[in-house]
C-alpha cells in the first residue's frame, strides 16, 4: 500500500494555520531509547559482525532493518537532555544551550571540573515560552505536528525541563498525551512491584508519574509502557486521527536492573551479572518494538505507518558496568558523555512503508537535530513557522534513495560542561566532523585530537601533530560556526579568561 500524504490548506493571509482539508496521513512512531550504544543489538552497523552484535538479542530490531534502511553514521550528542532539546527544536546544541543534562531549576547537576568554570547554560531546558529564564524558547516539534491534525502521544522518558519549569510536564510541549514522562532522566525502579520508585531513597523526584494501575504489580516498566503505547494508539485509531507516538523507553538507563523475562538467558550465557542485566534490558526494549509492530500488522495500519528508530546517546561505559571501562561500545572508543564515537554514534533505522527499500543501507551523515525537519516532512507539513533558528538538514531524500552521499556536509558537537567521569573523549569539548576527518578541541588544555575515522573507527591515532594543515582547516570552520551561533566557552579559571577559540593564534601554534 502507497503512502498517501495529506495537504493542509492554511489561510493564507494569517498566521493562523487551520486544516481544512485532509487525505489520509502516515502515522510516525519516534522510537527513542536511553543510553543505547551503537553495539548494544545484534544488528550489525559496521563492516563485519562484532562479538556484541553475536551477544545480544534483538530480533525485532533486525525485523525492522530488514524492512527498512539501516543508517551506519547517525549521531547524537554525548548525553541526554541535550540529544532531546535538539530533537524537538531542530538546533544544535551549540545555539540552543541546553549543553548537559537538566533536572533541578536553576541548577546545575555537576560540579564543574578543577581548571575550569562552566557558562551559564540552560539548565531549565527547553521551554514552550520566553518567560523561564536559563532556556531556550522554541517552537516544539509535537506542537507543530498536532497543530496539523495529529494526535501526539508521548510515553515513557521526557527530560526536556527542569522540575517546575512548564516543559516538566511534556503536555506543554504539544504532546495530547503524556504516560511517565516529567523532569527526570531515570526510573527509581524498573519493578511495579516497587511502584517504580527508588524503596532505598527517601525522595520522590524520580518515581514514574501515571502509572499506579501497574503499582504492586509483577510487570517490568519497559512492559507497562508498551501496553500503555498501544492503548493510546488505539484512541488514536478509533478517533480516526493520524497519530505521532514519541516513544521514548527509559531502558537501558541506570538503575542497571534485570527484566526477568531475559535475564536467566544471559547468565547462563557466562555473562557478568551486571552484564546479563543489562543485555535483559536491551532484549525486554526490542520485545517492545516487536508489540507495537505486530499491533500495527493487527489494527491494518502497517504500510500506513512510518517507524524512526534512535538512541539519545552512546552506550554507557565509564561507570556502572561489569568488566572493563570505556569498552563496551568496541570497535568504537569510549562511550556515554564522551565525543569519541562511543558516545555518539548510534543505532539508528527507519521504515517508510513504500517509499524506503526494504533491507537498505547507507553511510550518510545524519545528527538528531535532523529530525525535526525530516519528521515534519514525513507528516506532509510544509507551511509551519518557528521562534527559532533551527540547524537540521531533512534525511527524507536518503530515504526515498535519491541522495546516497551527503558526507561533505560538516557536523558539530560543543559540550562545555562537565559529565562527571572521566575517560577517552569525556570532558568540556567542541567537535568537528567533516568528511572523513574529524577534529576535538578540549576547553581544560586548548588540546586537540584529530582522527581520520574511516580509516580509525576506534580513534587510536591522534594525528594532531602530523596533520597540521587539516586541523588548522578543521580548527577554523569549527571557529567559525561556534561564533555564528554565540557559542558559549568556560572560563579558565587560572587565568580567569574565557577559553579561546579553536583557531586562536596562540593555541594553533603550539602545532606548528
Amino acid at each position: 500500500m502507497s503512502i498517501l500524504f495529506f495537504t493542509v490548506f492554511a489561510a493564507c493571509k494569517s498566521d493562523k494555520k487551520e486544516v481544512i482539508g485532509i487525505s489520509e496521513k502516515s502515522n510516525i512512531i519516534l522510537f527513542m531509547i536511553d543510553d543505547m550504544g551503537w553495539q548494544d543489538t545484534s544488528v550489525p552497523f559496521w563492516k563485519e559482525k562484532t562479538a556484541f552484535n553475536k551477544l545480544y538479542e534483538t530480533p525485532n530490531m533486525e525485523r525492522l532493518a530488514s524492512q527498512g534502511m539501516k543508517f551506519t553514521q547517525a549521531y547524537a550528542t554525548p548525553v541526554c537532555t541535550p540529544t532531546r532539546v535538539s530533537l524537538i527544536s531542530g538546533m544544535n546544541a551549540a545555539r540552543h544551550r541546553v549543553t548537559n543534562w537538566t533536572f533541578k531549576r536553576d541548577i546545575s547537576m555537576v560540579k564543574p571540573p578543577k581548571g575550569l568554570q562552566m557558562p551559564a547554560w540552560n539548565v531549565n531546558g527547553a521551554q514552550p515560552t520566553d518567560t523561564v529564564s536559563r532556556s531556550v524558547y522554541i517552537t516544539p516539534l509535537p506542537q507543530i505536528l498536532k497543530d496539523n491534525g495529529y494526535e501526539t502521544i508521548h510515553v515513557g522518558k521526557a527530560h526536556f525541563g527542569a522540575i517546575g519549569t512548564p516543559s516538566a510536564n511534556p503536555i506543554t510541549l504539544g504532546f495530547n498525551v503524556n504516560i511517565g514522562g516529567h523532569a527526570a532522566g531515570q526510573p527509581g525502579s524498573y519493578y511495579g512491584n516497587d511502584d517504580f520508585k527508588n524503596l532505598n531513597s527517601n525522595t520522590t523526584i524520580w518515581d514514574v508519574p501515571g502509572l499506579e494501575k501497574y503499582h504492586g504489580k509483577d510487570i517490568f516498566l519497559t512492559e507497562a509502557l508498551t501496553r500503555e503505547s498501544i492503548l493510546a494508539m488505539d484512541k488514536a485509531i478509533e478517533n480516526n486521527k493520524p497519530f505521532y507516538l514519541y516513544m521514548s523507553q527509559y531502558a537501558v538507563h541506570t538503575p542497571i536492573q534485570g527484566d526477568p523475562r531475559f535475564e536467566q538467558k544471559y547468565i547462563g550465557k557466562g555473562l557478568h551479572p551486571i552484564e546479563a542485566r543489562y543485555a535483559s534490558l536491551i532484549e525486554g526494549m526490542d520485545k517492545s518494538l516487536g508489540d507495537i509492530m505486530n499491533h500495527l500488522e493487527e489494527k491494518g495500519i502497517s504500510d500506513n505507518t512510518i517507524i524512526l528508530f534512535m538512541s539519545d546517546n552512546g552506550g554507557l561505559s565509564a561507570v556502572a558496568r561489569g568488566g572493563k571501562k570505556h569498552t563496551h561500545n568496541k570497535p568504537l572508543s569510549s562511550g556515554k558523555g564522551s565525543v569519541h564515537e562511543g558516545g555518539i554514534r548510534e543505532p539508528m533505522l527507519v521504515k517508510w512503508p513504500g517509499v524506503t527499500k526494504a533491507n537498505s543501507k547507507t553511510d550518510d551523515f545524519v545528527i538528531i537535530e535532523d529530525f525535526f525537519p525530516t519528521i515534519i516532512e514525513l507528516a506532509g507539513i510544509d507551511d509551519y513557522k518557528t521562534v527559532q533558528t533551527t540547524d537540521g538538514i531533512s534525511f527524507t531524500a536518503t530515504l526515498k534513495g535519491e541522495k546516497q552521499d551527503n558526507n561533505n556536509r560538516t557536523l558539530f558537537w560543543h559540550y562545555p560542561n562537565n559529565w562527571g567521569p572521566t575517560g577517552p573523549g569525556i570532558g568540556a569539548t567542541s567537535t568537528i566532523r567533516q568528511g572523513d576527518w574529524k577534529l576535538i578541541y578540549y576547553h581544560l588544555d586548548s588540546r586537540f585530537e584529530l582522527f581520520n575515522i574511516a580509516e580509525d573507527i576506534g580513534e587510536t591515532s591522534n594525528l594532531a601533530t602530523k596533520e597540521t594543515e587539516k586541523l588548522k582547516a578543521l580548527a577554523t570552520d569549527l571557529s567559525h560556526y561556534l561564533r555564528s551561533v554565540n557559542a558559549q566557552m568556560p572560563t579558565n579559571t587560572n587565568t580567569n579568561q574565557i577559553v579561546p577559540w579553536p583557531d586562536n593564534e596562540a593555541v594553533l601554534k603550539a602545532y606548528f
